[in-house]
């Protein structure tokens, strides 16, 4: 009896999944251009003036999508840039064909094909968070591509610790997806504000962010399995990418605060810095993790100064 009420129970919540993740992505459809890449189709979402210097892609950090890096720094870029807004591989609506594709290394290739197809030759690309490790990957794997590098509290270097108990049982085989096909969802409509709101401090998260970045897309099995996946496996990525630092040629700004409680700045911005010829690192003591919606004028700033100084480079090397 017991075990016939436990398999109702775990269909029902199948069910209720289900249900729900139609509901989420009516709520939030893709907005922009599928393009197929070896392994994924990538969702990028392409706005500004086209003639406006180097385009800006912008690739955002765990547990979210394109939308975290839209509003308000995107917005604002495409004000006067070209903005290229991608969804990372697994994340928001882009797919990739396995879930072990988590990799800095190998989202890297994705990426680069997909700026070749859209016929971008460089870029200057601003990276929040897990991204620290793609941009960096990016800045060393195809370096002709990297106009700039802008990285907002990133993960570069590996950690004491593990990414957390449940992330690490979800990336475990049919332990994993027996959860996220039953509980993440519906767990996850009573935890996702707390959990963002906590990611903000010191800072206050704006109100509608959670609806308005899109992040009940982060609960849907196929998409919260593939977060896990990128989450296991990062520090091992960083370790092994984290010698070859000293080869980033890339001009290199690093914006991080002290009250980060997500992304440690000494362990990350601060090592990643010393490491990189030439780099600049910008720490502001109040600042929280989530760096583009606290301070989007400072980064556009920064952003600005790069690109001034990458089109004055190609003049004078001409």
């Amino acid at each position: 009896m017991i075990a016939i009420l436990a398999v109702t129970a775990l269909a029902l919540l199948v069910v209720i999944t289900q249900l729900g993740v139609r509901v989420v992505e009516r709520r939030h459809p893709a907005q922009g251009r599928m393009i197929e890449v070896e392994g994924a189709t990538l969702h990028m979402v392409d706005i500004g003036p086209r003639d406006a210097g180097p385009p800006i892609v912008m690739l955002h950090g765990a547990s979210s999508n394109l939308e975290v890096m839209r509003r308000p720094l995107g917005d604002l870029l495409a004000a006067t840039r070209r903005v290229i807004l991608i969804d990372r591989p697994g994340h928001g609506w882009s797919t990739r064909a396995r879930r072990q594709d988590s990799t800095p290394a190998i989202q890297a290739r994705m990426i680069d094909e997909m700026l070749g197809k859209l016929g971008i030759d460089r870029a200057l690309f601003v990276v929040h968070s897990w991204s620290g490790a793609l941009g960096t990957r990016m800045a060393l794997d195809y370096p002709r591509r990297v106009a700039g590098l802008v990285m907002l509290a990133p993960v570069t270097h590996p950690w004491r610790g593990g990414v957390g108990r449940y992330n690490s049982m979800i990336a475990r085989p049919v332990i994993g997806p027996l959860l996220a096909y039953t509980i993440t969802l519906p767990l996850g409509y009573f935890l996702t504000g707390p959990g963002a709101r906590g990611v903000f401090l010191p800072q206050t998260m704006p109100d509608g962010f959670v609806r308005d970045s899109a992040t009940p897309l982060l609960l849907r099995p196929r998409e919260f399995i593939a977060n896990a996946y990128d989450l296991v496996t990062l520090k091992e990525a960083v370790a092994e990418q984290a010698p070859r630092y000293r080869e980033i040629a890339a001009p290199t700004v690093i914006i991080a605060g002290e009250a980060d409680k997500t992304v440690s700045t000494n362990i990350h911005a601060r090592r990643f810095a010393a490491a990189v010829p030439h780099a600049r690192l910008v720490v502001r003591p109040e600042l929280g993790h989530m760096v583009q919606n606290a301070v989007p004028d400072l980064v556009r700033s920064e952003i600005e100064s790069m690109i001034e100084g990458v089109v004055v480079g190609r003049g004078c090397n001409r």
